[in-house]
């Protein structure tokens, strides 16, 4: 099913051109102040949360105006204003038209839909257009299978969404150092990023990509044991969420072994080595092992 339907069939041709001149019109109203050197001209394709964090990033860090952003999405979408209005990026509603007007695209869409937007776009690529992938499970080699462009693979996580995102880059062989030099600056933007081997991108989905929601959950069952113990809920979730904040900056910044921090805190015969000792026993380690574990190999398995 091609990704590009007419867009009458969703909403008038007059409803959208009105939108895209008020969009512009909009925009010329605003003066922004750039700091750093020129950057490729960005395109996104997809507007969802990824997206967002991605844009935010990059404006905030003033890498390039907003307006020179461009965002392609095949139809006029709530999801699609909303980014217009908030970060004043330019949309675009033609494939063509976009690829024409970028130089990176950074793929934002779900996996499952990868390979129709890939075969969408082999028409209307340039050779020196560089490919951004931020898609799990689909590699640089599957991507190729379709085009010659240089590809770039992107593992971010959803902390990206208040600049504390962990990201991992791995690229193909056509990226020059410049290039791939720019994309980190660009992942940079919305939190920290490592250059891997594309064969370690299983590891960093388990450990980085889907460990968010492990950590969630290790928030959420802090703070049930602190209500059980009479604590307000509110209150419990910010001392559990403060304090896994806070421990992950020790481990950052002290660049002590995160045992030797553990050690610090348990004193002989104290509440803190009890409770690490309950942990043990219920295997919480092995448990946390086997889900980062579990996490990269169904990621190796949606790449095959």
């Amino acid at each position: 099913m091609a990704i590009a339907p007419i867009l009458s069939a969703i909403y008038s041709d007059a409803t959208t051109s009105a939108w895209l001149l008020n969009h512009k019109r909009e925009q010329r109203t605003i003066i922004y102040g750039i700091g750093g050197t020129s950057m490729k001209k960005i395109g996104f394709i997809g507007a969802g949360n990824m997206a967002q964090a991605m844009i935010q990033g990059i404006i905030a860090s003033q890498l390039c105006a907003p307006e020179e952003i461009q965002v392609y999405n095949h139809r006029y979408a709530p999801t699609l204003e909303k980014v217009v209005h908030t970060y004043q990026v330019t949309p675009q509603l033609d494939l063509a038209t976009f690829l024409a007007e970028v130089e990176v695209i950074i793929l934002a869409v779900k996996p499952p839909i990868v390979p129709q937007v890939i075969e969408q776009m082999k028409d209307h690529l340039r050779p020196t257009q560089v490919i951004v992938s931020i898609a799990a499970g689909v590699t640089i080699a599957q991507i190729q299978a379709t085009i010659s462009n240089p590809v770039i693979r992107v593992m971010p996580n959803t902390p990206a969404m208040v600049g504390a995102g962990m990201s991992s880059i791995s690229s193909s062989k056509e990226v020059t150092a410049d290039v791939l030099e720019e994309v980190h600056t660009v992942v940079d933007s919305f939190g920290k990023s490592e250059v891997v081997p594309e064969s370690m991108m299983d590891a960093v989905v388990g450990v980085s990509g889907s460990a968010p929601a492990y950590v969630y959950l290790f928030i959420e069952a802090l703070a049930d044991g602190a209500v059980a113990e009479g604590m307000p809920r509110k209150q419990a979730y910010e001392f559990a969420a403060q304090t896994v904040l806070g421990s992950a900056k020790m481990v950052l910044e002290t660049g002590k072994h995160p045992g030797e921090l553990k050690d610090m805190v348990c004193s002989p015969g104290g509440t803190t080595i009890a409770a690490v000792q309950s942990l043990e026993e219920s295997q919480f380690r092995a448990a946390t092992i086997k889900a980062v574990r579990t996490a990269a190999q169904k990621n190796a398995a949606m790449s095959n």
